[in-house]
């Protein structure tokens, strides 16, 4: 099994290129079973897009991988289309259950595997089956899969969503693409990613309109074959942007939108990091006075849950006390026992996590537990003596592009053994 390891305390000076957004990309491919031919450029090579990929040819789909210029060419010709997405794909990957809406709106019928355990919290799938339902799905759930049907296929109705949540919405939002009539969605999630979704989908030839957190689509009965370049990655660009401010002597990161992360911007400022925000580039001088800060995780356009971890790094530190609220998932505090391993010190009181700075990191050998908690063993490494051994480096292989490679290049020492 592959591992990382750290030997930390080396200034990091450079430039990162940010690549594309993973987030955006699962939705958007999910998408693709609706169209006939799509062009997609800026995909990051990841194991959870790799996944979808998979999933999308045991569906019938045809994918052509061009991983020189990270670019997908997909085709929807066959008849024969397998409306089935199996445990084994769906098990290592939450978002394989976005293939239920677009199955269920072209094809009528769809078999979808309920995604496994995640370490981070239960994500259960009910707002989705609750958005589908009022579309008009006949469904069931039996020997751990979803089985969906819509016999005379989906009509537009009226739905607002009882709690906000990124992936129902993504779900509804593809499937009404294809119902009889008007959708109003209501309560949504309104994510960058979301919003690359929907331009995706405009250009493909559907009919949508958002105004807040109410998106309305109209149904359409001609698509049009179409190119999109992913949009980049904010979950990216804001680890790099904790790096830099961490142990960073000048930091430049291109191929991003800096006003959308803006939050993330605004309170690494307030916490004494030198930010130089240019057109579609961000550059980081070295941040010696870090100070305390208070957080609160909450859906766009608050402060990310999946920059929660890499933030209680920085916050080790601060000089003061620090506290971080986690209000989207339950049990995302997992790498805190890692980081206190390696000197941290943070306590835990409900979903509240208190962070007391400056401490001194020390290397030592973790294990990670899930995709951000591993990349925030990786920027503790960065500032800590000694040599840290990160384990089960597979979890960070789902979302990152060639981290160790980027880091690598702004003379940071980390390896894959």
């Amino acid at each position: 099994m592959q591992k990382l390891t750290i030997k930390g305390k080396k200034k990091l000076s450079g430039t990162i290129s940010i690549s594309g957004s993973k987030n955006a990309s699962l939705p958007i491919l999910a998408s693709t079973i609706l169209f006939k031919k799509v062009n997609l450029k800026n995909i990051p090579m990841v194991k959870d897009v790799f996944t979808m990929i998979e999933l999308l040819r045991f569906i019938g789909l045809k994918v052509s991988i061009n991983s020189k210029n990270n670019s997908l060419k997909i085709s929807n010709s066959n008849i024969k289309i397998n409306p089935i997405a199996p445990y084994k794909l769906v098990k290592t990957m939450r978002a394989g259950v976005l293939v239920l809406g677009p199955l269920l709106s072209k094809f009528k019928k769809a078999k979808v595997s309920l995604p496994g355990g995640c370490a981070i919290g239960t994500r259960p799938v009910d707002l989705h089956l609750f958005a589908l339902k009022k579309l008009g799905a006949k469904i069931k759930i039996k020997e751990g899969y979803i089985y969906a049907t819509a016999t005379d296929g989906l009509k537009g109705e009226k739905i607002k969503f009882p709690k906000i949540s990124v992936g129902a919405t993504e779900n509804a939002i593809i499937a009404a693409t294809h119902a009889t009539g008007e959708t109003v969605l209501l309560n949504c999630a309104i994510e960058p990613e979301i919003k690359d979704l929907i331009d995706f989908l405009k250009k493909s030839g559907c009919d949508i309109k958002c105004n807040g957190r109410k998106i309305t689509i109209n149904s359409k009965k001609k698509f049009k074959n179409s190119k999109h370049t992913i949009m980049f990655d904010r979950i990216e660009a804001g680890t790099y942007l904790i790096a830099s401010a961490l142990i960073g002597k000048k930091m430049t990161l291109t191929n991003l939108k800096p006003k959308i992360i803006s939050n993330e911007i605004k309170t690494l400022k307030k916490m004494g990091v030198k930010i130089k925000v240019q057109k579609n580039k961000i550059v980081i001088s070295e941040s010696s006075n870090i100070k305390n800060q208070v957080l609160r995780t909450s859906p766009y356009p608050g402060f990310p849950t999946d920059l929660q971890a890499q933030m209680m790094v920085l916050m080790t530190k601060a000089n003061g006390v620090s506290k971080i609220q986690e209000n989207i998932f339950e049990n995302r505090f997992m790498h805190v026992p890692e980081l206190k391993r390696m000197g941290a010190k943070i306590e835990i009181k409900n979903n509240i996590a208190i962070i007391n700075g400056p401490s001194k990191l020390s290397g030592a050998e973790v294990m990670a537990t899930d995709l951000r908690a591993s990349v925030s063993l990786v920027l503790a490494g960065l500032v800590a003596e000694n040599r840290t051994t990160i384990n089960r480096i597979y979890h960070l292989d789902r979302g990152y592009e060639n981290l160790e490679k980027k880091f690598v290049k702004c003379k940071a020492n980390i390896k894959r053994i």
